[in-house]
């Protein structure tokens, strides 16, 4: 079975038709977009869009042009060996052969291209015949769910899960372009909880910001990341929910940042780092000696104090128990060090390196000695 890591942190570029039926214009994007995914180091696909234009479109629907989607896909359509030419291509640039096949013998002309992850578009979420051929590939499969109903959704994941094929599931808001408003990025809080095995992602098509929804989406646990992208260097008019170029690269460095500032994964207990662990050992108190103490006393509540700063081998109110033995005589205002005392703690190494690693160093046998010489010249 392919593990479901492939879709980890992976960016979904998604080319539609935006080479226009120009095979040139279709290898300038993959170019454009592959330099900027090897700049920021980051895991992308280059996504196609594929037709079997002579049978999706009905006959008698093909002069059609007042129907946007049948003129777009007729002024649009390119060749097989062209698509083999983008497959391969995108494959070269370093990036992942992806495609949204739309019927039957597209699915198929994804297994001869190679193609490596197949999306299922919101629009075919229900169209079993589709998805059974989808499956029967045996290839990774993400699933916009843009306009579904959870029952089609649970059907969908449940289809995929019996068949053990990875299926990541892209929150989606299917309108083109998408006010900030309209995002409804708290679904991906309810599609973690309610598919739990599977990577969540964010499929996105807002056109005034390219960090917030990024923010946002990576905090609240999704992993896989998809937009719209097209070039705007021949005059043709890129539409707004698409992204070019530099648009697409702050969109990384938001990942990146989103990564930063997120940390470790929310299913396990951070690591804090050393100089956090310092900072805070600065504001915790050591044990002083309240009075002289001598040697084999059990410390008692009145036979030391709390105050900072901690020094370096002292024992502070973390280990403090009471009743510890004197191992050697302490002077009042004295640091109570870890040697000092007949403790548990002072038979554990890794605990007693731990707090002489920490706290203030001060050179506790120095100030012990230069202490005594005071007491000497005061009596």
């Amino acid at each position: 079975m392919i593990s479901r890591d492939i879709f980890e942190d992976l960016f979904v570029l998604e080319m539609a038709n935006n080479h226009w039926g120009k095979l040139d214009r279709g290898l300038r994007i993959i170019s454009e977009f592959s330099k900027i995914v090897r700049f920021n180091n980051v895991r992308a696909a280059i996504k196609l869009q594929l037709r079997d234009v002579d049978h999706f479109i009905h006959r008698d629907f093909r002069d059609r042009t007042d129907i946007r989607y049948i003129k777009k896909t007729l002024d649009t359509r390119l060749s097989d060996e062209d698509m083999a030419i983008l497959a391969k291509s995108i494959r070269e640039s370093g990036c992942i052969t992806m495609a949204t096949p739309f019927d039957e013998k597209s699915v198929d002309l994804c297994v001869e291209l190679g193609i490596q992850i197949i999306k299922i578009a919101s629009s075919d979420l229900n169209d079993w015949v589709l998805i059974e051929k989808i499956a029967k590939t045996r290839r990774p499969c993400i699933v916009s769910t843009g306009g579904s109903s959870l029952k089609d959704l649970d059907d969908l994941v449940t289809f995929f899960a019996n068949r053990n094929i990875p299926l990541a599931i892209n929150h989606c808001v299917s309108v083109y372009p998408s006010e900030d408003s309209e995002l409804e990025m708290n679904q991906i809080d309810f599609l973690k909880g309610r598919y739990p095995d599977h990577t969540i992602g964010f499929s996105t098509h807002e056109y005034n910001d390219w960090t917030s929804s990024m923010l946002i989406a990576y905090a609240k646990g999704a992993r896989t990341f998809e937009r719209h992208i097209d070039i705007d260097d021949d005059g043709t008019p890129v539409s707004p929910y698409c992204s070019v170029p530099e648009q697409i690269d702050r969109w990384f460095k938001a990942f990146q940042k989103a990564k930063e500032m997120c940390g470790a994964p929310g299913t396990q207990k951070r690591n804090p780092p050393r100089k956090e662990i310092e900072y805070l050992d600065a504001l915790v108190r050591g044990v002083y000696a309240a009075r002289d103490l001598p040697e084999g006393h059990a410390l008692g509540d009145d036979d030391v104090y709390l105050a900072i700063p901690l020094q370096r081998g002292q024992l502070s109110c973390r280990e403090l128990m009471r009743g510890e033995v004197l191992l050697r005589p302490i002077s009042k205002d004295q640091p109570v060090l870890i040697d000092d005392v007949d403790s548990p703690y002072a038979y554990n190494p890794s605990l007693k390196k731990l707090i002489y690693n920490r706290g203030l160093a001060v050179d506790q046998k120095a100030k012990k000695d230069s202490d005594k010489k005071s007491d000497a010249i005061a009596t």
